[in-house]
């Protein structure tokens, strides 16, 4: 048996905290490296493929790509920086031998770095560290490396871990060197070290086939399509093999066939006759493969360790919707097309769970937070679906003493020193603990908090409102740790309007000192729907259809114009900060609304269990 490493292949992850530059550095790399023709029109941000990811700016699913460099084949994954989509980073790092951890060169390590690296150094991954964005206004590129290291020591990494290679780039301006000295002219020193630092892949060539489901795909031709990375052996299209899965019964040994044999290069896949251990592949054919899942030779069918996903620390119900306007503007309204598409969906998002309920037309499903959770809603509205969500809720557990524990978050916060005084305010009155301050340059104060995720729930828009948009607030789950009471969310009341109809602009005018409007004249209404913010801390009923009465006497000053504010429009997002546990947002392809509960039996009975058992720990 011949174990030997495969030279001519590198497999990296690259990985980082959100908005430091991790896509703008693989479009660099894949610019640099021939993946485009001279003339060809390439957009910024070409691995963020997803209408939501372009929209948002984030990256949302981790991808696949590859390019060529001096006679060796490159894999790259390109990773999501947001805490919430977690699971796609744990999922990732089992399919490569290094990983780029890129660090603002101003903002230096920030949550989801310390998150990243931790896993990364688990996996036991050859981490090259890149100081991205050294082109920056107050710049501090060598005292971020001096905090990098600090975190490695942090983090309990080796000898060999903390000597870790750095260097020096700017992913928008297209370029990389070793010491800050040096002109940087384009990306090729970051290339070569990572042929020089990125151990090659080990490669049992002759050993049984053996390969981990890390990812799936899908194309209308060839159906699913698994990709993975090969551990041991060789694989070629019309092969047998076995489809091994652990469950809780055992483990289960399925037959299933390649149909056809895919490797990344550049942007996409290109057909393969044959492909062996070391290399990053996607195969067809394999309906029944589900990420976790071992593919290996038909007469060795051992499953390989599965992966380990951190479990979600938040909650929400989703269900048919039942308001006045329901079936109006969605295709997919019933309860069967919503269990199969949320059912489709975990399938793909390892980090989320889906369970029925008591009801036939309810369903929890559970993820890393709030945005994890919006984006799939957000997906399933373009797609047609038409459902009502409740109120984000966190998961609690229970220690082996019966001792109530609740999900807790790590917070850091840049903000201007003006605002820092409203800010910790806030933090306190929800139960967060600050951990650390101090001042950055150009006249920002970072504030480090530990605090309940439930604190965190609803205090987004907040606090873009309270820091004028000019703060940044970053975080990432901790651990579970002990319940800490009640926590205020929402001070303000509802204003719901009484009647159906159109809202007309008469009635806005005349109620305009009641609170904020969500909603403009013409939109269409129905009893029960919150219109809008109340400027009292109690829910009030309006007319909004209310019309000026008309009679045959002209009056001085009554054609005067009418003078509306401007509505308040809340997006998703804001919609499910805003409610409170007895609303519920309506989601539909058209619109985003906000309705009081029409409670039935069965979600009466949830909520008076949910309050009984709220009751009791407060106790």
């Amino acid at each position: 048996m011949t174990i030997r490493r495969r030279e001519d292949i590198r497999n990296i992850a690259i990985i980082a905290h959100v908005d430091h530059g991790k896509t703008t550095l693989v479009d660099a790399i894949l610019k640099q490296t021939g993946t485009f023709r001279e003339n060809q029109k390439v957009e910024e941000r070409i691995m963020d493929s997803n209408p939501q990811e372009k929209e948002r700016g984030i990256t949302i699913f981790a991808k696949n790509a590859g390019y060529n460099y001096k006679n060796h084949k490159v894999n790259i994954v390109d990773t999501p920086g947001h805490a919430d989509f977690g699971g796609e980073v744990e999922r990732i790092l089992k399919m490569v031998d290094g990983a780029l951890l890129l660090v603002d060169a101003l903002e230096g390590p920030m949550p989801q770095t310390k998150f990243v690296l931790r896993r990364a150094l688990e996996a036991g991954l050859k981490v090259i560290v890149v100081i991205n964005k050294v082109d920056r206004p107050n710049a501090r590129p060598m005292q971020v490396i001096d905090e990098v290291l600090d975190l490695f020591i942090h983090l309990g990494a080796n000898d060999e871990q903390i000597d870790f290679p750095y260097i020096f780039a700017s992913g928008k301006a297209g370029y990389a060197k070793r010491t800050l000295e040096e002109e940087g002219k384009d990306i090729t020193p970051l290339l070569d070290m990572i042929l020089e630092k990125i151990p090659a892949p080990e490669a049992d060539i002759d050993a049984p086939f053996q390969m981990l489901v890390n990812s799936l795909d899908y194309s209308d031709y060839l159906g699913k399509i698994v990709v993975g990375r090969i551990m041991k052996g060789k694989v070629k299209p019309t092969d047998q093999v076995a489809l091994v899965e652990k469950t809780a019964s055992g483990v289960s040994v399925k037959k299933a066939k390649v149909a056809k044999l895919f490797l990344f290069e550049k942007l996409g896949k290109v057909e393969a006759t044959e492909a062996s251990a070391g290399d990053i592949v996607a195969l067809s054919g394999i309906e029944e493969g589900n990420i976790g899942s071992t593919l290996c030779h038909p007469d060795f069918p051992i499953a390989l360790e599965p992966l380990s996903i951190t479990e979600p620390t938040v909650s929400m119900f989703f269900s048919v919707n039942n308001s006045p306007f329901a079936g109006k503007e969605g295709k997919f309204v019933t309860s069967r097309n919503i269990r199969d598409r949320l059912y489709k969906e975990v399938i793909t998002n390892v980090a989320m769970k889906v369970e029925d309920t008591d009801s036939a037309d309810t369903f929890k499903v559970s993820g890393r937070g709030e945005l994890h959770l919006s984006v799939l809603i957000e997906t399933m509205r373009r797609e047609g679906f038409e459902l009502q969500v409740s109120r984000p809720e966190v998961i609690l557990k229970r220690d082996e003493n019966g001792k109530l524990l609740e999900p807790y978050e790590s917070v850091t916060i840049d903000v201007p020193q003006d605002f820092v005084g409203i800010v910790i305010e806030k933090m306190g009155k929800r139960k967060g603990d600050m951990k650390n301050m101090v001042s950055l340059e150009g006249g920002m104060t970072r504030l480090e908090f530990e605090i309940p995720t439930r604190g965190l729930l609803g205090f987004q828009s907040e606090f873009v409102m309270d820091t004028k948009g000019e703060g940044i607030l970053t975080h990432i789950f901790k651990s579970y740790e002990p319940y800490k009471g009640e926590i205020n969310s929402r001070q303000l009341g509802t204003l719901i309007s009484a009647e159906s109809g159109e809202a007309v602009p008469y009635a806005l005018a005349q109620l305009d000192d009641r609170g904020v409007f969500f909603i403009e004249p013409g939109t269409p209404v129905y009893e029960g729907m919150v219109v809008g913010e109340s400027a009292r801390d109690f829910d009030m009923t309006v007319n909004v259809c209310k019309t000026k009465k008309l009679t045959n006497m002209r009056a001085s000053g009554s054609d005067e114009a009418l003078k509306i504010t401007p509505p308040r429009k809340l997006t998703l997002e804001q919609s499910l900060e805003f409610i409170n546990d007895d609303e519920l947002v309506e989601v539909t392809p058209k619109s985003i609304r906000i309705r009081k509960k029409i409670l039935d039996e069965t979600t009466r009975n949830r909520e008076a269990k949910r309050k009984k058992s709220t009751a009791e720990v407060e106790a």
